[in-house]
């Protein structure tokens, strides 16, 4: 009886899964290069403790931007803490989005530029949820053989698309010392 059945558990199940799974990029390799990058300028907020809960303070951000009558640029996340090492109760980052370097920001908001730098980065187009750790697996591998690793902070940014048939780009990049 279940030999007769695995064909429709496949098609049922795992082939729509694995058609998601594509669509949101799963399948597209991380491109690592060294190169210039930045200026970067950008309004944000401290976020502390989880992570995984950055969402909302970006979301709180870009409200205050379009409230503000600044329209916000791409989503920025700088990273002070390490992931792997440090506890969620006690990860820090700071998340907000791109700006123009005349933008006039309310006071709740800071603002900060990234200087130009040379920096290794990894660029992967992939949903929010699967890019970070295609990102950083990638950037991992690449230092590795080099004798190096991640190094903080880093900056993340993720160029969303105007059409949801399409997955966003994300761009995560450490400086070379």
């Amino acid at each position: 009886m279940i030999r007769k059945q695995w064909p429709a558990f496949v098609l049922a199940f795992v082939l729509p899964l694995l058609a998601v799974y594509w669509w949101w990029g799963g399948f597209n390799a991380a491109i690592v290069t060294e190169e210039e990058s930045g200026p970067h300028i950008y309004a944000y907020l401290e976020h502390s403790g989880d992570l995984g809960k950055l969402p909302k303070t970006q979301e709180k951000v870009y409200r205050l931007l379009t409230q503000a009558g600044v329209e916000p640029g791409d989503t920025i996340t700088v990273l002070l803490t390490d992931p792997r090492t440090t506890p969620k109760g006690k990860q820090h980052a700071k998340t907000g989005y791109r700006i123009p370097l005349d933008a006039k920001l309310p006071a709740d908001l800071m603002s900060e530029t990234i200087p130009r730098r040379k920096v290794v980065a990894a660029r992967v187009n992939a949903a929010v949820m699967l890019a970070p750790s295609k990102a950083y697996q990638a950037l991992s591998d690449y230092l590795k053989p080099r004798g190096r690793d991640i190094t903080l902070p880093a900056v993340e940014i993720y160029r969303p698309t105007d059409s949801p048939a399409h997955v966003g780009e994300l761009t995560v990049e450490i400086a070379i010392p």
